[in-house]
């Protein structure tokens, strides 16, 4: 298998985002999980998105999986890797964007390196090195309070030179607007006074596709799935891909079995999504306390499923107000009270898997991650959107048979997006 485009993923909901992105924009893409095995049979596509779990763990342990996931991707042809983070910059003053950026850019010989994680389609704007969230600064907006890397500098230049090692620079929108050629004048410019990382800004698509046709001509660059938009627009105009498109079809035909939902965001998106799915379908929403009490709540959540859920899908959500989260941690431990929720989850997962679950909609990054981990799934091929940066996955090689999946970043999503999902999966 030769690809084209390489991707590495900081979680599995950006994974699925950005493989959603590529293939809209007319790549052949497949989602891994993790680097394959050997013997996984891998479709012929034009990119590969390998998905990791490295967002928030530390610093070297995260630039140790994405130089190993650099390599295979390399040694498959892709000229261009994308490190794929979120579109909120979710990273403390230790990493790990700033790390994992250097050593990928290190193992490819070095140079400047692009970094944005704009994405206008879901309101993710950068201007003059500022992120915003829907107009807002990434600081005062709803989605600076992630529960485990809280986001409360929307200056991404000072943000990453906090955990770079080297100078980090600004290429400004007047010089994007200017074309291509001004944004590499500026590159070859900065380069020159020792700078190895530069924040773009990016308010329109176009902007975005001028980044991709830049980058493209670089061995690594850094951003959200807006940047895999130009990035996938410029391969086409390259010349280098002219599939004229992905075909979905495949990926959503009828796998029959059971539905249920799982959730562990605690975003103001998904807690209002749950409130809208209990209008129409059972949903129990579990004590998070009681969850890293021990393992009563989980068999509860387990019981109280097998007598509902052959009569349709049901909701089980980990979900909790800010409040809560920020309570639990100061009692557990950041650290320690995720982990216990995301073990939770993913033993609940599973259960419902061994039920009879062959569609699951599952809401929140670290979430998603625990959950496609503990089923073992080592690969997605990517089905039509149900909403911006959600695809419906297929499952390729995994021990349950075919399964249809939604891997959901907490954030996205319309109000009515489990209903919506599970209306997409037969």
């Amino acid at each position: 298998m030769a690809i084209f485009l390489g991707s590495i993923a900081d979680d599995y909901t950006g994974a699925s985002d950005l493989a959603n992105t590529l293939t809209k924009n007319g790549l052949r893409t497949v989602q891994t999980v993790g680097i394959p095995d050997p013997a996984l049979a891998l479709p012929d596509v034009d990119a590969v998105v390998v998905s990791l779990k490295i967002r928030s763990i530390p610093a070297s342990d995260a630039v140790t999986a994405a130089v190993s996931a650099e390599r295979w991707l390399r040694q498959r042809g892709a000229g261009h890797v994308l490190y794929k983070i979120c579109s909120t910059f979710d990273s403390t003053d230790a990493g790990n964007i700033g790390p994992v950026t250097e050593a990928l850019s290190d193992a490819a010989g070095g140079g400047i390196v692009l970094v944005t994680p704009a994405f206008p389609e879901t309101g993710r704007t950068v201007y003059f090195g500022h992120l915003f969230v829907g107009g807002q600064p990434l600081n005062e907006s709803p989605l600076k309070d992630h529960p485990l890397n809280p986001m409360h500098d929307a200056n991404l230049v000072r943000v990453l030179t906090r955990q770079s090692r080297n100078a980090v620079g600004l290429i400004d929108l007047a010089c994007i607007a200017a074309g291509p050629g001004a944004v590499k004048a500026r590159l070859n410019a900065l380069r020159t006074t020792g700078i190895t990382a530069v924040i773009a800004d990016a308010i329109f698509e176009r902007d975005l596709e001028t980044l991709g046709e830049v980058a493209l001509e670089t061995p690594v660059s850094t951003g959200a799935s807006g940047l895999g938009l130009g990035l996938a627009r410029a391969l086409f105009r390259s010349g280098r891909i002219s599939s004229g498109g992905a075909t979905t079809a495949d990926a959503i035909r009828p796998v029959g079995g059971l539905s249920a939902i799982v959730a562990g965001s605690c975003s103001k998106a998904t807690l209002h999504q749950l409130d809208i799915a209990e209008r129409s379908m059972p949903v129990l929403r579990l004590d998070p306390e009681r969850l890293l009490a021990g393992p009563d709540e989980i068999s509860a959540a387990i019981s109280w499923a097998g007598e509902r859920i052959s009569a349709g899908p049901v909701v089980i959500a980990a979900s909790a107000a800010p409040e809560t989260v920020s309570r639990l941690q100061s009692l557990y431990g950041r650290e320690a009270s995720g982990h216990a929720i995301e073990t939770a989850t993913s033993i609940i997962t599973a259960e419902l898997v061994e039920r009879g679950v062959r569609r699951l909609v599952v809401a929140g990054g670290e979430t998603s991650g625990a959950a496609v981990d503990r089923l073992a799934i080592p690969a997605f091929l990517i089905g039509p959107e149900i909403a911006p940066g959600v695809p419906v996955l297929r499952t390729i090689g995994n021990a349950q048979g075919d399964m249809l999946l939604a891997l959901k970043s907490g954030n996205f999503g319309g109000e009515d997006f489990f209903t919506a999902a599970l209306a997409m999966m037969r």
